[in-house]
């Protein structure tokens, strides 16, 4: 989930980065439509081969920003490999099933990384999921596992959001890009779904954001949906145009639109559960 940030880094410290690739383009010229030929648990694989055809090695100016992107993977991987396995947490059945890909698709986005990184690979944080005892229960009651999985699943799709204008200049990388984005909007939708099935205080959870923290479970996860509630975009304000019912109401108009995050928020928020 976090390529977008690593190709934006990467022309920060080398911005010959796009003419090494383009020349090769008759190597990545499929990669558009990558999507519907390989799943996205074998799609980290790809982009690690594109990296070493452009550099013809594992780049070494970049070790910093594949790090931090391997940190998040991490959490993530650790998250959800800890739940599936924690028995009787995850009902059997198909929330099992979806938890378990999930975990999956994470574990191989730490197996590409830790491939272009070689030997300079950072080792696994201590992670903290409890996030200093809020969540204390997080591994013996589903619906805070899901809950928290909600929180780090509209993380990811925001911090992939707010790297997509790096790649306008390159569409065959674009267009592949936001096909990964999509697949990890549906993780987000899916577990945002699979709370509102629980019913009880997650029976009005919606598939989107609504306004700003609508996960129900506390502040502490407030900076994961800080700017979400934002009703103009480009200079307009949503609530003022017309709709079938009147004005646009607040909620569908923060609905509508996703918001990015930094990659200073994104890992201001990593640090919320990382022990060590």
């Amino acid at each position: 989930m976090n390529i977008l940030t690593i190709f934006e880094e990467i022309n920060k410290v080398d911005p010959e980065f796009n003419d090494r690739i383009s020349p090769r383009r008759e190597a990545i010229r499929n990669m558009a439509s990558f999507g519907k030929k390989v799943s996205l648990a074998a799609a980290p694989f790809f982009i690690s081969a594109l990296f070493k055809k452009a550099y013809g090695a594992t780049p070494t100016d970049v070790n910093g920003v594949l790090n931090y992107a391997l940190t998040l993977e991490y959490l993530e991987a650790e998250y959800y490999t800890m739940g599936a396995a924690k028995s009787g947490l995850v009902p059997s059945g198909k929330p099992q099933g979806a938890i378990q890909t999930i975990r999956d698709h994470e574990v191989a986005h730490v197996a590409f990384l830790k491939t272009v990184l070689g030997s300079k690979a950072v080792s696994k944080p201590t992670f903290d999921f409890t996030a200093g005892g809020t969540f204390a229960n997080v591994f013996s009651d589903y619906d805070t596992f899901l809950a928290l999985a909600q929180a780090f699943e509209d993380t990811g799709v925001r911090a992939y959001k707010g790297q997509a204008g790096i790649l306008v200049g390159n569409k065959v990388v674009l267009t592949a890009a936001l096909q990964i984005h999509s697949v990890e909007a549906r993780h987000a939708a899916h577990i945002r779904q699979m709370r509102r099935a629980r019913g009880g205080g997650a029976a009005d959870q919606k598939p989107w954001i609504t306004g700003a923290n609508d996960s129900g479970i506390g502040a502490v996860v407030d900076p994961i949906y800080a700017g979400e509630d934002n009703k103009s975009q480009a200079g307009v304000d949503i609530t003022t145009l017309s709709g079938q019912m009147g004005k646009i109401s607040a909620n569908a108009a923060t609905e509508s639109f996703d918001e990015p995050l930094t990659a200073d928020a994104v890992l201001n928020i990593a640090k919320l559960f990382i022990k060590a």
